[in-house]
């Protein structure tokens, strides 16, 4: 068997300890990633084009691919995305 791998400390190792610059930066553009993730399934279970969902939330089409790649997303346009894939949002503590 290999040996196994705490995925913190290898975070720590690779973007630095819990708090730092370099790690927030990492867990932000893994959010952003995972969202564009999301929104990118989704729209192609539905079997719908970035041009027709940008059209259906008002956008341009780059707009809808840059999302897709993992570019930041405002919360107002995460939900108006979300509500045109037939999402739900779901916020509650920790």
């Amino acid at each position: 068997m290999g040996k196994s791998i705490n995925a913190n400390k290898l975070l720590d190792e690779r973007f630095g300890e819990k708090g730092t610059q370099q790690r927030e930066e990492f867990k932000h553009g893994a959010f952003s990633y995972y969202f564009g993730e999301i929104i990118k399934n989704r729209r192609k279970e539905l079997h719908m084009s970035q041009e027709s969902l940008a059209e259906k939330v008002g956008k341009k089409r780059p707009y809808i691919s840059r999302i897709e790649n993992g570019e930041d997303i405002r919360l107002s346009n995460f939900a108006l995305l979300a509500n045109a894939l037939g999402l739900s949002i779901q916020l509650k503590p920790e």
